[in-house]
């Protein structure tokens, strides 16, 4: 009986339907990964298999941040390759044998929508040994979407289909909530964290006079909650006319375009016309660009505040007279950084009042991409043709 052979192609091309059929088998994901500066790339993986103490969430969005932009132009914090993605929210598609309730003790179940905060800080961190209140200021404070990559771990940020959960993090379930409220409760833990340190310096009120000084996402969604905390005298200035047509729909009550006036006397001028003559009690610094930010201190008037929130990278340094804006008025100064978990109920509390007195923060929401278009999302947000864009798979 002659023997029979089979060439190395048949050889190679029953291989192949091999492992075809056995990967049909295998969840794969998508990861969108920063591989350097300006090079998104997507990358597939399979979906692990998760640890007692870990929950696998279907992203189902995340909008692109301030910060995700700084990445993804120059890298500033030395994470790439990193996957991006920290304003996201999605649904629970496994839960871990030892998990039971998210971080403020409500069980947890498949199915469930939730939002993730931030993780555990290292027992070395002396900040958060000595005062858990500032565990924010943290070196090394960890955030997903801010983590390094890690080829085994690849779903760590929410600029993918899934998202692992992993031991020591807080989370919260959010059911109940739209989608496009899920995506804004980690900005909207910024300014409610960024309120919280304002009502500390005693300045804000009923009848208080407040310029928001920047109305980007953040800067718009700080005229949102200072409103629903009950500021009824909101100066909004900003350079962009689409911007500022959204902050009185966020309830400012006045609004100033920067460009149309003489410069910083201009601009003080036009303050002081709408606050008696006297200057704002207190400033929200929303900009992240340091001639504004010197402008601010002479829209205060003696005895004022000022809280800075718009600095989240280093954008530069400017000049202010420690007589004239500081000493003699005796200005209040707080800033502002990130949040701490526990601000989080409070944000998503904050979302729900806003809307239940008509102001429409998800309005704020206006570009939505694929994950597989994710540059042209970036590109989007850089371009500043519209405010807050997500990417929604």
């Amino acid at each position: 009986m002659a023997k029979q052979t089979i060439d190395p192609e048949s050889i190679r091309e029953i291989v192949r339907s091999v492992l075809q059929q056995k990967s049909m088998h295998i969840r794969q994901g998508r990861v969108a990964i920063l591989e350097k500066p300006g090079r998104l790339s997507i990358r597939h993986y399979p979906v692990p298999e998760i640890a007692a103490d870990e929950i696998l969430v279907k992203v189902e969005g995340c909008g692109i941040c301030g910060t995700d932009i700084h990445c993804y132009q120059k890298d500033p914090f030395g994470l790439t390759p990193v996957v991006l993605g920290h304003e996201g929210t999605g649904e629970v598609v496994a839960v871990g044998s030892a998990v039971k309730m998210d971080s403020v003790g409500k069980p947890v179940v498949e199915g469930d929508k939730i939002v993730t905060s931030t993780m555990d800080v290292s027992e070395a961190c002396m900040i958060a040994k000595y005062n858990p209140a500032k565990a924010n200021l943290c070196d090394d404070l960890q955030i997903y979407g801010l983590l390094p990559f890690e080829s085994q771990r690849p779903f760590s940020g929410y600029f993918s289909d899934y998202l692992v959960i992993r031991p020591g993090s807080t989370f919260f379930v959010v059911n109940g909530m739209n989608l496009d409220l899920r995506l804004l409760i980690e900005p909207a833990a910024v300014v409610v964290h960024a309120l919280e340190r304002a009502k500390k310096t005693g300045l804000l009120n009923f009848r208080s006079r407040v310029v928001v000084q920047g109305c980007g996402p953040i800067g718009l969604m700080t005229i949102a909650v200072a409103r629903t905390f009950g500021v009824n005298n909101i100066i909004a200035i900003d350079g962009n006319p689409g911007r500022l047509k959204m902050a009185m729909r966020q309830g400012a009550d006045h609004t100033l375009n920067f460009k149309d006036l003489d410069g910083t006397d201009g601009l003080v001028e036009a303050v002081n016309e709408l606050t008696k003559g006297m200057g704002a009690h207190f400033g929200f610094q929303v900009t992240g660009v340091p001639a504004a930010a010197a402008s601010l201190w002479k829209l205060i008037r003696r005895g004022g505040g000022i809280c800075e929130i718009g600095f989240f990278v280093d954008n530069g340094e400017y000049s202010v007279n420690p007589h004239f804006d500081i000493c003699r008025k005796e200005i209040t100064l707080v800033g502002s950084w990130a949040y701490n978990h526990w601000d989080y109920p409070n944000a998503y509390h904050f979302l729900q009042r806003a809307e239940a007195i008509g102001l429409p923060v998800h309005e704020l929401i206006t570009d939505r991409f694929p994950l597989d278009r994710i540059g042209d999302a970036f590109n989007a947000s850089i371009s500043q043709s519209g405010i807050k864009v997500v990417v929604e798979n």
